[in-house]
Order: C-alpha cells, then sequence, then structure tokens
C-alpha cells in the first residue's frame, strides 16, 4: 500500500535539496531509496541531465537496490556507443512522448531496444522512461528540449501499480525542480571559473561583483607571449590559425593550470597567469612558476617535433613578482577580473625583451635568486614603473640527472 502522506515526506525532503548545493548523483539515489520505505517497487532507476560545460556533454546518475549510486560524466569528444544509439532514452528524448513503457513479463510486449531483453533476462518486469523538460543554458543537439530523463524500472512480480506509477510521476516532478535549481548552479559556477578563473570566478560568485571590487595581493606573474603571430595568421588564415592558437595556450596556459596558477586573461596571443603568494610563501609561488616555465618550454618542444604542425610555435615568457590590484576593473555594466598594476607591466615589458636578449624566458632578479645557478645575467633595461634600470636573468634548462 503506498501512502501519498509519506510520498509528500519525500516531496518536502527534495524541496529542502532544491534550496540547498546537493551532489546530484546522492540525492537522485537517496530519493531511490526513500522512494522504496514508501513501498513504491523500484529497483532500478537511471537520471540523466545535460549541462553547459567546455568538456562534458551530459552527465547521468545510475542507482540499483543495494548498491551505491554512480555517477558518469559524458565529454564532447566522446563517440556514441551502440547502447546508446539504441537506447530507449535516447529514442524518447528524439521522439519526445511523455512515457516509455514496457511490461517486461508479457509475451506480446515489444522489447525492439536490447536493453529491454537485458532487463527481462535479470527478472525485471516492468520498465519506464519519463522525460520531464525544463529551459536551462545547454549547447544545441539533435534534442528538442533540455531537462531531466528518467528511467525506472521494477522486479515486482505485478510491475508498477497504478498508485506506483503515479507516486513516481509526482516525484519526478519534484526532482525536476530541485534538478533545475542545482544544475543552474553548477552552470554559473562552471562559466565563471571557465570565463574568469577559478579563484576569481569564485570571488566573483562570493560577492566581489562590483565596480572596482578587488585587493591588493603579493603574487608571481608568468606573461608569455606567441613569436611571430601575425605573419602566421596570415599564412595559415583564420580557422587554421584559431587551432593552432588554442595549441599554443595548450602548451602556456595549460601550464599554468597544471601546476595550480590562474589564468586570468588571454590578451590576443599572450596569455596573462598568476600564482598568488597567499599562505604558500614566496618561495613555493616562485618555485611553482619556474616549474611551469619548464613545463610550458617542454610542451612547446613537443608540438614542434610533430611534422604535423602547420608552423613552428616559439614564445617568449616573463616572470616577475610583486604586489598587484587584484579585482573588478572595466565600466560598472561591463567588468573583467583581472590583476593591474607595476609588476603586470613589468612582465609584459620583460617578455617583450626576450626577443631582444635572444632567450625564450626572462626573470627578475627576485625570481632568479630562486633559480640558482640555471640564472643567467642578461643585463639591465629600463622597465616601467622602476627608477633605475633593472637586472633581468634568463632562465637555462635545467641539467639532466645523471644516470
Amino acid at each position: 500500500m503506498i501512502s501519498m502522506a509519506e510520498i509528500d515526506g519525500i516531496e518536502d525532503w527534495m524541496i529542502g535539496q532544491a534550496l540547498g548545493t546537493p551532489d546530484m548523483a546522492t540525492m537522485f539515489g537517496e530519493m531511490c531509496v526513500r522512494l522504496r520505505q514508501c513501498n513504491v517497487p523500484v529497483d532500478r532507476a537511471m537520471l540523466a541531465w545535460s549541462t553547459l560545460h567546455p568538456l562534458i556533454e551530459a552527465e547521468l546518475a545510475f542507482w540499483e537496490s543495494g548498491n551505491a549510486v554512480q555517477h558518469e560524466q559524458i565529454t564532447h569528444t566522446e563517440e556514441e556507443t551502440e547502447d546508446w544509439l539504441q537506447s530507449p532514452v535516447r529514442a524518447v528524448l528524439i521522439s519526445g512522448e511523455p512515457l516509455l513503457r514496457r511490461r517486461l513479463t508479457n509475451a506480446n510486449a515489444p522489447l525492439e531496444f536490447p536493453l529491454l531483453q537485458r532487463l527481462s533476462d535479470t527478472g525485471y518486469t516492468d520498465y519506464m522512461v519519463m522525460p520531464t523538460s525544463f529551459e536551462i543554458p545547454a549547447i544545441p543537439s539533435e534534442f528538442a528540449s533540455t531537462g531531466i530523463v528518467v528511467s525506472w524500472a521494477t522486479r515486482d512480480k505485478d510491475g508498477f501499480s497504478d498508485d506506483a506509477l503515479t507516486a513516481i510521476q509526482y516525484i519526478q516532478k519534484r526532482l525536476a525542480l530541485a534538478a533545475r535549481a542545482t544544475i543552474e548552479g553548477q552552470i554559473s559556477k562552471t562559466i565563471a571559473e571557465t570565463y574568469l578563473g577559478k579563484i576569481a570566478g569564485n570571488k566573483v560568485l562570493n560577492g566581489q561583483i562590483r565596480h572596482g571590487d578587488g585587493q591588493t595581493i603579493d603574487a608571481v606573474i608568468y606573461f608569455s607571449d606567441m613569436r611571430s603571430s601575425t605573419a602566421i595568421a596570415e599564412l595559415l588564415g583564420p580557422d587554421a590559425y584559431l587551432s593552432y592558437l588554442n595549441t599554443y595556450f595548450e602548451a602556456t596556459a595549460g601550464a599554468v593550470l597544471d601546476q595550480g596558477g590562474e589564468v586570468l586573461d588571454f590578451i590576443g596571443d599572450a596569455v596573462l597567469g598568476v600564482f598568488p603568494i597567499g599562505a604558500q610563501g614566496l618561495e613555493t609561488a616562485i618555485r611553482t612558476a619556474l616549474a611551469t616555465a619548464d613545463d610550458s618550454r617542454e610542451r612547446l618542444k613537443a608540438l614542434n617535433a610533430d611534422p604535423s604542425l602547420a608552423h613552428p610555435l616559439k614564445a617568449g615568457i616573463a616572470l616577475s613578482v610583486g604586489s598587484v590590484m587584484f579585482g573588478n576593473i572595466g565600466v560598472a555594466h561591463r567588468l573583467t577580473f583581472s590583476v593591474i598594476g607595476q609588476t603586470v607591466h613589468a612582465a609584459a615589458r620583460i617578455e617583450s625583451l626576450t626577443k631582444t636578449v635572444g632567450t625564450d624566458v626572462l626573470m627578475t632578479e627576485d625570481i632568479a635568486r630562486l633559480a640558482g645557478q640555471r640564472a643567467q645575467p642578461v643585463g639591465s633595461f629600463e622597465l616601467s614603473g622602476f627608477t633605475d634600470p633593472q637586472p633581468l636573468f634568463a632562465l637555462n634548462a635545467p641539467t639532466p640527472l645523471r644516470s
């Protein structure tokens, strides 16, 4: 016997979830357990939803009675599998029908999807797929709408009763409300982190959104610029150059991110990265920035060894350290979160000197002290914001370890 008063208890719990920041998979698994406790005979369920993310196309949560819920992310680059192409979930998303149901014990039931035969062979008696549509930001796809889609299956000998179907439909709408709030929150966080960086994105989401909001911090600045970019752009043409440019960014900005830094801006073909000193201390921040420069060198070397590369990739890299203003700049209705100040200007100027000096990495004296014997003096130069010429140092490649 299914009591709708008990189902209302799940609804109240779901509202609480919607008001928080739940993990989608965990919430879904808990909901399935609660349904079983209310005598709704769910033995297997899957929740799928699309999202807006540079790497991830969709996500799903799979739950089976007695097992922990499983969470899976499907990337944009993954090829469609045969299981997916023959999936009843895909069929419903394409057709737009509100309910697909198959009673698996009925001798005349169509088992047109391979999954249904597998479920029947393992004791399942009833299977349903129901989509619940709602609008969220998403990349255009073959499906007409966005939202969630849920499959439900039972091993109960009589399948899903009318009362069970009513309860599932009732709860799925409440699940959709909680899912929508959660997905939109995730998308907001993704957009902020993708376009501003994790540190800056979190600062904006935590309230630093007004014109002029920011703070002065001590940081190591990484500034990289691609060599001969104008000539290469003319040689390759727009489409090929965009791909080439992104390859360069993987070698430079990718190194910053992988070493734990923050990429604050792409200025044409230049990369502005920052390593806040904070609790980690000056020495750790500098050593991380040096490791990033080495990583960028190695990535560029590997790319240039590839004969399919359209044109050799060369870049200048500058490292400087000091106080910077980290915050919102621009006009009230169009802001960007970035770093400004003498240290940043110095880094840009130092990078431009890599061509004059004939090296690929230049650094200030404060950074050179921690580079040890790898630091090679190249002279003193006029830098914006400094009264006297400043000594600069090339970063020699690390000495290979002897075996």
